[in-house]
């Protein structure tokens, strides 16, 4: 019990050294003395308004692609369940696809009780998209008895490629310049958020599913056992994975919306704290929440030094270490996963 706890506060401490040190490293190293001698320099505006909240953004993504993915494979009972097995990239990504496609305004100008609101176009037609997603799974999920967690995830494999194809779709169909666009938002990637106001779009979503998904780990923990004890234990099993997979959906929804689809973080991240802090989703849900944070910030921060001046979309390197990932963890384990 003492090992688990240590490991978990070891991790947030990590966590917190990591999101507070990044945003100083880039091509060009900012060190902190500039930011309180000179606060109007170039330097401390390229820190407040580029690097600071792109970090912010980076861990709040990770921590919701790692909780949702911790929750969901509790309620699968399925080490290769995810966010992104259940379609809700794909969907947010051929909404975006499909405004670049129309060439829909950068923003679009609502007025409402005497105040203008500027919504970007973009990012809320991914999020539409999401949504379409989750109720076309939730709804082919439906059409059989009960509420099968074998159906729920075959629905969701199969919207995926529905959706994977219809983008592939919009980009044979697209002018090159466009193509461009679609082609690097899937990559998924952070070098678009400039300002808070992204980070502040994502925020609601992030912070209430993760929220949400904190306040049902006492039931993750009895799923994770069987669902016929779990009903024996008084859980409306039902309606649980039906609020699990809506909060689920919601964090990948909001994160998907504002960097594109990453994948990776929300399938190795419970897997690593797993091993480190238990299956306990009082601790495992925390762990993964900080890990998934922590491993995103790090690959951004590659992703962005690599190959300066150029730099990487971080999806590709997310991606990347997928491969070796599996390698190690089928080498170690002397059991099926």
């Amino acid at each position: 019990m003492k090992k688990e706890q240590t490991f978990l506060w070891v991790l947030g401490l990590l966590a917190l050294l990591v999101l507070l040190a990044a945003p100083f490293v880039g091509m060009e190293t900012i060190w902190p003395a500039s930011l309180w001698n000179a606060p109007a320099s170039p330097e401390a505006e390229i820190f407040w308004r580029i690097r600071f909240p792109r970090v912010l953004a980076a861990f709040l993504a990770g921590a919701a692609l790692a909780g949702s993915g911790a929750a969901l494979q509790a309620v699968f009972r399925n080490p290769l369940a995810e966010p992104f097995t259940l379609g809700v990239s794909s969907g947010a990504a051929l909404g975006a696809a499909l405004a670049m496609y129309l060439t829909l305004p950068p923003s679009l100008v609502f007025w409402a009780v005497g105040t203008n609101w500027n919504i970007p176009t973009l990012p809320w037609c991914a999020l539409v998209g999401a949504w379409v997603a989750i109720v076309l799974v939730y709804g082919l999920t439906r059409l059989r008895t009960g509420f099968s967690s074998t159906a729920l995830l075959l629905a969701g494999v199969a919207v995926s490629y529905f959706f994977s194809s219809m983008v592939l779709f919009l980009q044979y169909l697209s002018d090159p310049t466009r193509t461009f666009h679609m082609i690097r938002w899937v990559m998924g990637g952070l070098d678009r958020i400039v300002g808070y106001d992204d980070l502040l779009s994502m925020a609601p979503f992030a912070v209430g599913g993760l929220l949400l998904i904190l306040l049902r780990r006492h039931e993750l923990d009895l799923l994770l056992t069987g669902e016929e004890l779990a009903i024996a234990r008084g859980v409306e099993v039902v309606r649980v994975k039906q609020i699990l997979f809506l909060a689920a959906s919601l964090l990948v929804a909001g994160v998907v919306a504002i960097c594109g689809p990453i994948g990776f973080v929300g399938l190795i991240g419970p897997h690593i704290c797993r091993l480190l802090v238990g299956p306990r989703h009082g601790r495992l849900l925390p762990a993964s929440i900080c890990f998934g944070g922590l491993f995103l910030v790090v690959a951004d921060t590659l992703a962005r030094t690599l190959l300066a001046p150029t730099e990487l979309p971080v999806g590709i390197l997310t991606a990347l270490s997928g491969g070796p990932f599996f390698l190690w963890l089928l080498l170690r384990s002397n059991q099926p996963l």
